[in-house]
């Protein structure tokens, strides 16, 4: 049966505690930190040798689409209510409304380390240790709008030249793409500091602390980020109807991204899928 992702601003106090309590049981199962680890192994950036399937590359997309699915399916194997929630950071754009109540994610952190001390995933209450991450900090760490140097949420506006965009990507398949959806929607821009942070990075960079790198999955809120970004996904393909992932045939040995990147009937590691089998969920959810 087909089911729903909502906007975490709908969520009813039901819901909300049934998603806290789910992900809560998976860390202390021990297979939260799983998807910790797959995270960490598959944050490759183009600047290293070897294939990218998660970032800097095409299946940046489908790749995290099979990643939510898999959270998701553990989540529902706790709780087959619980779906996953999507975070609307074009309309809930401070650090005080939602997802940052004290009944779903917590606020940010103090200014002395970063710690998060609020809500359910505080390290005080002892049910959310870091277990895997790149430093050796035990706790939950955020620094929401990084107060000591502002930066911004991206807008609606921000997310036209995305989606308008009628390529899903283009050569050279990396973060120096400067046409496609793809890498427009991933947010890698030229140069350095916040004005090359653009959409789905920049909100990386605003949450701060374990958002920032391949640990990223520590904090709850990189499942209700990246089902936003997939849901963009979902949109773009709606106003350009017929349009594909690309490269839609492996790269030729003469190209510099060659053995790189995954095109659209090759396997997508960890996973025997292709992206061309993850570019229609409609079979399996929906968004509200």
């Amino acid at each position: 049966m087909v089911y729903t992702r909502k906007d975490v601003s709908t969520l009813t106090r039901s819901e909300r505690s049934r998603l806290v309590n789910a992900l809560l049981e998976l860390k202390r199962r021990g297979e939260y930190d799983e998807f910790v680890r797959t995270h960490i192994e598959y944050y490759t950036p183009d600047g290293e040798g070897g294939l990218r399937a998660a970032h800097m590359a095409p299946s940046f997309l489908p790749w995290h689409r099979r990643f939510l699915l898999d959270v998701e399916n553990a989540l529902r194997r706790v709780d087959e209510s619980v779906t996953l929630p999507y975070w609307d950071w074009t309309r809930d754009r401070t650090p005080r409304g939602v997802p940052w109540t004290d009944d779903l994610l917590g606020g940010t952190g103090r200014s002395s380390d970063r710690q998060v001390m609020s809500g359910p995933f505080a390290y005080r209450h002892g049910r959310w240790p870091i277990k895997v991450g790149i430093t050796d900090t035990e706790y939950l760490t955020r620094d929401l709008g990084r107060p000591r140097d502002p930066i911004a949420l991206p807008t609606a506006g921000d997310l036209t030249g995305a989606l308008n965009d009628p390529v899903y990507d283009t050569a050279p398949w990396d973060s120096r793409s400067a046409k496609g959806f793809r890498n427009k929607l991933e947010g890698w821009g030229p140069g350095r500091g916040s004005t090359s942070w653009r959409t789905h990075n920049r909100v990386h960079r605003w949450v701060g602390g374990h958002m920032m790198g391949g640990a990223s999955v520590n904090d709850p809120v990189f499942w209700l980020h990246h089902a936003f970004v997939d849901l963009l996904w979902f949109r773009w393909q709606q106003r350009h109807p017929g349009a594909r992932y690309r490269p839609a045939k492996p790269l030729g040995e003469g190209d510099a991204q060659h053995g790189r990147v995954v095109a659209r009937h090759e396997r997508m590691p960890p996973w025997d899928i292709t992206p061309d089998e993850l570019e229609d969920q409609s079979r399996i959810y929906r968004y509200a």
